[in-house]
């Protein structure tokens, strides 16, 4: 059986980079921090190899934190397991506003 693998780098991100190919809605993924620690989480959507999974739910307007940074906010609510990308968040670098 193939593991799906996704890693949270820094304990404050509320997303984890998926690195596993062929994900798809209701797919297992184990999400790994950096302490070794792991989740399995069902996730909702097909999530292609590098892209985002809400490991917390976020609410409209809430930050999208990445690496522990700030990359965006959700520009719609956010389940937990969620497919984190452009139909969901907007980039706010360049913007001004960060």
């Amino acid at each position: 059986m193939e593991i799906k693998l996704a890693l949270q780098v820094d304990d404050i991100d509320n997303v984890a980079t998926v690195f596993a190919d062929h994900v798809k809605d209701g797919d297992a993924v184990t999400v790994k921090d950096k302490e070794g620690n792991t989740l399995e989480i069902q996730v909702t959507g097909d999530i292609p190899f590098g892209h985002k999974i809400a490991v917390k739910a976020m609410k409209k307007g809430e930050p999208i934190i990445k690496y522990g940074e700030s990359i965006g906010r959700a520009s719609a609510d956010i389940g937990y397991g969620e497919y984190v990308h452009i139909h969901n968040m907007e980039a706010m670098r360049g913007r001004g506003d960060l």
